[in-house]
């Protein structure tokens, strides 16, 4: 079975540099599954979990925004930021998950009221991947 190569980066730095069967990520539209020769595509990432493929295994990384570029045998994340299950500090993000559900109680104007919608849906995303769901 042919594979390719999934590259995840952020200004940080690589995330993952690896190979895969298939790839599906949580686009802007919905999720997108992505095999090898897929046709060329970019499109929006939402907060969410891409899921990288290979042989009986799965590797789950929390993406935080950004895109995906798709080459037939490339498939290259550009994210804000993006964690793999093993480096999730999970302690953090379900105190993160908590503060942001108390602010959302408190509601403050729209703009703050967003802003606090995103950091409950990253603390979630890090908590989803860091279980396996």
């Amino acid at each position: 079975m042919s594979t390719m190569k999934i590259n995840i980066v952020t200004p940080d730095g690589p995330v993952v540099e690896s190979e895969a069967d298939m790839i599906i990520a949580v686009t802007e539209t919905g999720e997108m599954g992505i095999l090898p020769g897929h046709i060329a595509t970019v499109a929006p990432l939402q907060i969410g979990a891409l899921r990288i493929n290979k042989g009986d295994s799965t590797e789950v990384v929390a993406v935080h925004g950004g895109f995906i570029e798709v080459r037939p045998d490339v498939v290259t994340v550009l994210a804000q930021s993006a964690e793999t299950a093993s480096t999730i500090d999970i302690a953090r993000a379900k105190l993160a998950a908590s503060r942001a559900e108390e602010d959302l109680k408190v509601k403050k104007d729209d703009a703050d009221f967003r802003l606090i919608e995103l950091d409950l849906k990253r603390a979630l995303n890090r908590i989803s991947v860091f279980e396996g769901k």
